[in-house]
């Protein structure tokens, strides 16, 4: 995926609307982000997009086999439990 600097913005937004429409209870992987975003292959991405912004509800985004972000992984569990979603052993049940 090439994204020239128009482009990396339109991905950036795009990013942020789907995960802002997250509810609790509800859990996406990092590549269903990206397709619904309109950009399938940029799951990598959607992380990069997610460590820099503010207010987004960043737990609700889980690795595409279960596993929770390989960062805050434990912040994350919390939050997800909050959401009243299930955790073990690191991935959602």
């Amino acid at each position: 995926m090439a994204l020239g600097p128009a482009g990396a913005g339109d991905f950036r937004r795009r990013v942020v609307e789907v995960i802002a429409r997250l509810q609790p209870g509800e859990v996406v992987s990092y590549g269903d982000v990206a397709a619904e975003a309109g950009f399938p292959g940029a799951a990598r991405a959607v992380g990069s997009v997610l460590a820099r912004s503010e207010g987004l509800p960043w737990w609700r985004v889980i690795m595409a086999d279960g596993r929770l972000a390989p960062v805050n992984r434990d912040r994350q569990a919390a939050l997800l439990a909050g959401d009243g979603i299930v955790v073990r052993g690191g991935r959602v049940v």
